[in-house]
């Protein structure tokens, strides 16, 4: 959590790419015939690390020539390509504490999912890559720690490439989060000026709409060659679920929202690609159609990250989707979009849970929320006012688990709010049983915005609701024994470079009450 010299250094060589600092330490293991094959990096995607336990943690890369190869391909070989990796104590790889030799496959676009073990819990670690003589930028991460130390992390979600530059990202590494936690919408499927920003389109989608799996390949190589996004990677572990747009907006499990006739091959086709693409354990490996992003991480005993899928396993969208008013559908109790055996899961985790702060990690705004001024309710039935049982039903479980400290972090809104989770939100008696933290967009939506009277109808019309900000942003969060800090982060544009990030509201979730403190 302390700032130090060496972070620093770290970041601007990181930020400079594989020269300097990251040439320098103790050599790679040299046991491969390099000969310069490639003729330019292929580290053009950068690093990144994920999912950490007290001993261990996954190690990623994917091989890219020329990330934007139309084929998805990276303008790889189409051969296997041995690639060596270490983890250091330190920046510099004077101290390595593992190392070895992986086969990038062009089966699995050429991607490397290294799960290291046998690392000391609560540590600092540098990682690397190197093949045919490129030296990989270098990441920072950690294990998780015993005990009950506080520790930060950011919540991010949602980055059109179209509607902006990722100087948000940019910011949170600046911040040096512990852990970065991203709640879906890391890519978005449109073709190019398929979907709009009131600001503009700053840049462009290279190929067509998401189809097939060279197309999701093709999308996640041209958004991870963001340097920005590169950076928030390197700086951080990260713990990843997708929402819609990493395979089509609002598909609700085997169900397409454009009808595509060949939906269930997309969806395999965006499973396979965003594996390939992100920090993931082999325990997430796609089989055949599906795949399992809901699982739990710990931090120490102070806390315990259990995250959701509400996509894979959810009822079609009430009343056609969309915001509507009187659709007596989606009050219906047989609907779901946790799915019978994922909410027995994750009541199950919250009830067994034993740490002091218990993060429930999903996608779409789960507290109520009524946008129409007056009688009637206008929601939003691709959220969870579009399957209100559901909704009872987790948050009375919550309310009799016994739970400690459980809050909701969300994403998809391109908004910040802050809200009680009540059983009964007709009720404003009805006591709070959770809190929840909405993430505004990293770029979504474009340049953002504060209009003050919505916002103060909003409110109005949902008292449980405390803040809500339309400005692009994060929430960078410090999880201590006494409390939980929220500082909700924000930028006042993203249709250019350079933004600074300030922080716009903080509330404080004291230990033992679901209650937000300004």
């Amino acid at each position: 959590m302390q700032t130090n010299t060496s972070r620093r250094v770290f970041l601007s060589a990181a930020a400079a790419g594989a020269g300097g600092l990251l040439l320098s330490g103790s050599a790679l293991p040299s046991g491969l015939p390099y000969g310069r094959v490639f003729r330019t990096d292929p580290f053009t995607l950068g690093v990144a690390s994920g999912d950490p336990t007290a001993d261990g943690i996954v190690l990623w890369t994917r091989l890219a020539l020329d990330p934007l190869a139309p084929d998805g391909s990276g303008a790889m070989p189409n051969r296997p390509v041995e690639v060596d990796w270490q983890l250091a104590r330190d920046e510099r790889f004077s101290d390595v504490v593992s190392s070895g030799t992986a086969t990038a496959r062009p089966e699995q676009a050429h991607s490397l999912h290294i799960e290291v073990n046998g690392l000391q819990p609560g540590r600092e670690y540098f990682y690397r890559f190197r093949t045919d003589g490129y030296i990989s930028p270098a990441g920072r991460t950690r294990t998780t720690p015993t005990g009950t130390s506080p520790f930060r992390f950011a919540i991010a979600a949602c980055a059109q490439w179209e509607h902006g530059y990722y100087t948000a990202y940019r910011r949170i590494a600046e911040q040096e989060p512990d852990l970065v936690v991203h709640l879906g919408d890391y890519i978005y499927e449109y073709g190019p000026k398929g979907y709009t920003a009131p600001s503009g389109v700053v840049r462009l989608h290279a190929g067509r709409k998401c189809q097939s799996l060279g197309d999701y390949r093709l999308r996640l190589a041209q958004y991870k060659s963001d340097p920005d996004l590169q950076a928030a990677h390197h700086a951080a572990p990260w713990l990843v679920v997708f929402d819609d747009h990493e395979v089509e907006n609002n598909w609700a499990g085997p169900v397409s929202s454009t009808g595509a006739a060949d939906f269930r091959r997309r969806q395999a086709a965006a499973f396979q690609a965003y594996y390939e693409n992100m920090p993931l354990r082999r325990s997430s490996l796609p089989n055949g159609g599906s795949i399992r992003i809901n699982r739990r991480i710990t931090w120490g005993d102070l806390a315990t990250f259990h995250l959701l899928d509400t996509r894979q396993f959810r009822d079609d969208q009430a009343c056609g989707d969309g915001d509507r008013n009187g659709c007596d559908e989606r009050l219906d109790t047989g609907r779901t979009i946790l799915g019978a055996d994922q909410r027995e899961w994750i009541l199950d985790g919250l009830a067994a849970s034993r740490t002091r702060w218990n993060f429930v990690g999903q996608q779409i705004i789960m507290a109520q929320r009524d946008v129409r001024t007056g009688p009637g309710m206008d929601l939003n039935m691709d959220s969870w006012d579009g399957y209100a049982a559901d909704r009872t039903r987790l948050l009375r479980g919550i309310a009799s688990s016994g739970v400690s400290n459980p809050v909701v972090l969300t994403g998809d809104a391109h908004m910040h709010h802050a809200n009680l989770l009540r059983p009964d939100f007709g009720d404003p008696a009805s006591p709070a049983v959770a809190v929840e933290l909405v993430t505004s967009s990293i770029s979504s939506d474009g340049d953002g915005y504060r209009d003050l009277a919505w916002v103060a109808e909003v409110e109005r019309e949902n008292p449980h609701i405390a803040y809500i900000d339309q400005r692009r942003g994060y929430i960078l969060c410090t999880a201590s024994q006494d409390e939980l800090r929220a500082d909700f982060r924000t930028l006042d544009y993203i249709t250019r470079r350079g933004a600074p990030a300030k922080t716009a509201a903080t509330f404080t979730i004291p230990s033992g009450h679901a209650q937000l403190n300004a």
